[in-house]
């Protein structure tokens, strides 16, 4: 399998973490990571435009071949989980402009890929991300949930080789 360089996404209107990974199949490898913060007081129209800027940035800049962004989990706060679906509508609406094809992964699938169980912690998921890629607990929070889901979408491509070899 050749390399292909995901980037995941962790949607969230104040902070909106992105990592990106290489990956062949056997190996994955980070190149970046970050994390979009938008002023707590802006406007939620001003805080999209952000969000949605500073993607197409690292978009254009990283060349990923596939965006990867965690689904919108209701809990017990629905307005919480509306806002969130805003900034995934942001960041699937980013992927679209470039033509990249997109992902989704639910938290319990991301989590049981990367931990190895679906109710993981975050710090949990935390440490296995740094582990996992070798950089310890170096990571946001926000970033390293995003690259889980890079993780997750690498685990399902390379199932996806296996059945077809």
């Amino acid at each position: 399998m050749k390399s292909t360089r995901i980037l995941g996404i962790d949607p969230g209107t104040i902070a909106m973490g992105w990592g990106v990974i290489d990956t062949d199949g056997l190996t994955n490898n980070m190149v970046e990571f970050g994390v979009v913060r938008t002023p707590p007081k802006s406007s939620l129209d001003q805080r999209l435009l952000t969000i949605f800027n500073e993607l197409k940035a690292v978009i254009d800049r990283i060349q990923p071949n596939v965006v990867a962004v965690e689904e919108v989990f209701l809990g017990k706060n629905p307005r919480s989980a509306l806002w969130i679906g805003h900034a995934r509508a942001v960041a699937l609406l980013a992927a679209a402009e470039r033509q990249l094809p997109v992902a989704e992964y639910a938290a319990r699938e991301i989590k049981m890929s990367v931990v190895g169980n679906g109710s993981a912690s975050k710090h949990q998921v935390e440490y296995m991300v740094g582990t996992i890629l070798g950089a310890g607990e170096s990571i946001p929070q926000d970033a390293a949930d995003a690259l889980a889901v890079a993780l997750c979408h690498a685990s399902r491509l390379h199932a996806n080789t296996l059945t077809q070899n």
